[in-house]
């Protein structure tokens, strides 16, 4: 039986553009993801459907372009103008799809495909990031000859460094001042061969039905068996360390205000913010739903379930990032001490007063920035 203080599972689906010049190895980090999904149902459309390799996609219970089977993935070889007939398709309940991944051309322009993206009408699917993979070794020469690359860059939310075990601490460094140069404030990660921790692009799946608890061994299973087994080859890595995470935890209402200003400052290398927000006064019904990636945000309001503690819960996700000093930073943003204009903490209405109008004009007035990321029916994001 499910907790029924826990929030419910999202019912909108991740996408995440990964995108990448030709040979930063894009693919590779693909099929990284496939091999490690840990039970994740994984949607995939790709440009080149050949370039996947046939082990990876038996291991993730997939081995058809289109057909969808037990391990819930599934890959189509698709044009960009395809792209919502396809999402449609890939959101259906009967994909159970837990996240989508599409691998654009290395010759597209990302800045387009995240803006079809996030002008898509379908209501099942939420912005996911942009991955942009670099080939450490070679992103000199490639800004070079494509120029263009740096407004590739400019528009990530994560930069996966690729190759680094070809590039020196020198080279390294001069490719992040190259990625900062351009004016973005992605998290960058270094990675070898795409090897990257899935859970840094999504959240591990959840089967609240116990699906996953009683099943045979699946080829994903024993391939990762056979691996650790042999050479411990993903433990040695430590792939979690290419990141940090930090989880913030507060029984004391958030100030909209005060999140919101820390929300649009967010410092450079924070990739992700995920969790659910109590603004006390300012909606006492419900709490709110937020998801943050690079510079996207969304809030989602649901009510409040019965006995469910009235908490704040994030989780801040980077690379880079000073995690002592970004703790404090939700932590200045409580209902503590008021600012010029705030209305107190624990402004209360008068005993005779009806309980909806402690939602007062101040109050009411400082959940407006919040409101202004709900999503509402035919709005692009």
């Amino acid at each position: 039986m499910s907790n029924p203080s826990s929030p419910p599972r999202s019912r909108q689906i991740p996408v995440i553009i990964l995108a990448g010049f030709l040979g930063s190895g894009k693919t590779t980090l693909l099929n990284h993801l496939l091999r490690h999904r840990a039970g994740t149902r994984i949607g995939v459309i790709v440009n080149d459907f050949g370039s996947i390799e046939t082990d990876a996609m038996t291991v993730s219970g997939q081995v058809g372009s289109t057909l969808s089977l037990g391990g819930g993935c599934l890959c189509c070889a698709v044009d960009v103008s395809e792209l919502d007939t396809y999402l449609e398709t890939l959101t259906r309940p009967a994909a159970r799809l837990d996240v989508i991944v599409i691998e654009a051309s290395g010759l597209a322009d990302p800045q387009e495909s995240v803006r079809m993206l996030l002008a898509s009408d379908n209501p099942h699917i939420v912005y996911g990031g942009l991955v942009e993979v670099v080939d450490a070794a070679e992103l000199a020469t490639t800004r070079e000859r494509h120029p263009e690359i740096d407004r590739h860059l400019a528009v990530a939310d994560l930069v996966v460094l690729n190759k680094t075990d070809r590039a020196g601490d020198a080279d390294r460094l001069r490719i992040r001042e190259a990625v900062a140069a351009t004016g973005s404030t992605a998290a960058v990660i270094p990675a070898t061969y795409g090897r990257i921790d899935p859970e840094l692009l999504f959240d591990p799946a959840l089967r609240p039905d116990g699906e996953e608890k009683a099943r045979q061994l699946t080829f994903e299973d024993l391939y990762l068996e056979e691996r650790t087994a042999a050479a411990g080859e993903e433990h040695g890595d430590h792939l979690h360390a290419a990141y940090e995470s930090l989880d913030f935890t507060s029984d004391v209402p958030m100030s909209p205000r005060r999140l919101m200003e820390f929300l649009d400052s967010r410092p450079e290398g924070l990739y992700r913010i995920k969790g659910y927000v109590d603004f006390g006064a300012g909606d006492r019904d419900n709490t709110y739903a937020l998801h943050a990636v690079g510079r996207f945000l969304r809030f989602a309001p649901r009510p409040w379930t019965r006995g469910e503690p009235r908490l704040t819960r994030l989780v801040l996700i980077g690379s880079g990032i000073d995690a002592e000093a970004l703790h404090k930073e939700p932590a200045d943003c409580r209902e503590t001490t008021p600012r010029p204009g705030e209305a107190a903490p624990g402004d209360t209405a008068p005993a005779d007063m009806a309980p909806d109008a402690a939602q007062d004009a101040p109050h009411e007035r400082s959940m407006w920035d919040v409101l202004r990321y709900v999503q509402q029916p035919g709005d692009d994001a």
